[in-house]
């Protein structure tokens, strides 16, 4: 295309009357398509790129934009931003403010020209190990985390008490420098300053210019009744000390309840299994069960068998979310002695033999399946 053909409202795809918005949505669009790092060797690509480049330096500009639209592209002498051998190449000094936007788009991040900033702590998990009462009615733990602080000497700032950190001379406080290669220009983080933007030439003694040191002060958790093995506690700003200065991040206290001799846990429900005898069970009793809050009276019904269970409503262990308590469940269990003395085996062979099958339930009604199988 001949300097006398140019049209560059043709060139972005754009009418003259399209505002400046519009205009460099455009121009942003075609500089994507048409980026060299796409079409690597292709000259007409590479040609229609400079074109673009060169037609949205002139309409973005409100007083270059009158001139071209009075006198189009003859009425420009030897052209607009400063010609081939001007600045840029013929671009324009601010043309690397939007190149650094499309440039962004294909290698990530924000175009490079931000330097980083304070960034969040990591956080931090420990696992802490709880009895069952302490699960069932909450308690208090000390618990010791390593983990780094802000420096009680420097406050954080990295720099000797009484200095501060400086600009960077390499970056002027960017935290990023900027290499030209023809008309690409690439960003880096500053190899002097890390990326900080500023130096310190007065380090900490302390913390030796890190702005944090090594802690393992002792916490103290609250643990709420009701929590269970799995249950997750957060310490909000307990973990690690953020970089540059910026916020610590969370604990996560990670609860296991050990198991308990006699309890056991369902839900909010206690359970606990208590051995009678075998009198007990058959002529019933009251009975003294375990419960988490102490010794309770249970009452056992006459041929009361092995494995019924008992219900005591709200003697178990109250919900974390809401506070209602569960019940414990009593599992009876019948224990049948083992060793019997010469008149314990005379009265029980009598009971057997008075009692014949009418009074085994169960036992009648095994049988009688059994002989259903073989008739």
């Amino acid at each position: 295309m001949s300097n006398q053909q140019k049209d560059y409202y043709k060139v972005l795809g754009v009418g003259r009357d399209a505002s400046d918005d519009e205009i460099k949505r455009a121009y942003r669009k075609l500089a994507q398509e048409l980026h060299p790092d796409k079409h690597s060797g292709d000259k007409d690509k590479e040609d229609s790129f400079k074109l673009i480049n060169e037609a949205y330096e002139v309409l973005k500009d409100p007083q270059k934009k009158a001139h071209y639209d009075r006198f189009g592209f003859a009425g420009s002498g030897s052209g607009f931003g400063g010609g081939p051998g001007g600045p840029e190449a013929g671009f324009g000094a601010d043309f690397q403010d939007i190149f650094n936007d499309v440039f962004s788009d294909f290698f990530g991040g924000g175009g490079g020209r931000r330097r980083p900033g304070p960034e969040r702590g990591a956080d931090l998990r420990f696992d802490l190990e709880i009895t069952f009462e302490e699960a069932a009615f909450g308690t208090e733990k000390t618990v010791r985390v390593p983990r780094t602080v802000a420096c009680n000497t420097c406050g954080g700032t990295g720099a000797k008490p009484g200095t501060s950190a400086s600009a960077c001379s390499t970056c002027h406080g960017a935290g990023q420098v900027r290499f030209q290669q023809g008309f690409f220009s690439v960003s880096r983080t500053c190899p002097a300053c890390k990326g900080a933007g500023s130096i310190i030439k007065d380090p900490c003694t302390e913390c030796r210019g890190a702005g944090k040191t090594r802690s393992t002060t002792p916490l103290t958790v609250k643990i709420p009744a009701g929590v269970d093995t799995g249950s997750r506690l957060r310490l909000s700003g307990e973990g690690e000390y953020g970089d540059r200065n910026g916020p610590s991040g969370d604990l996560y206290i990670f609860i296991t309840v050990l198991p308990h001799s006699i309890f056991m846990r369902e839900e909010n429900d206690v359970i606990c299994e208590v051995p009678i005898s075998f009198a007990q069970a058959a002529l019933g009793s009251e009975i003294e069960v375990p419960t988490i809050e102490g010794p309770a009276k249970l009452k056992v019904p006459a041929g009361t068998q092995s494995g019924k269970v008992f219900r005591m409503p709200s003697k178990g262990i109250a919900s974390v979310h809401t506070g209602r308590r569960g019940d414990q469940q009593v599992i009876i269990k019948v224990e049948t002695p083992t060793k019997l003395n010469k008149r314990q085996k005379e009265l029980l062979q009598e009971f057997a033999e008075i009692s014949g099958e009418e009074t085994t339930p169960l036992r009648k009604n095994f049988f009688s399946k059994v002989k259903e199988m073989f008739e």
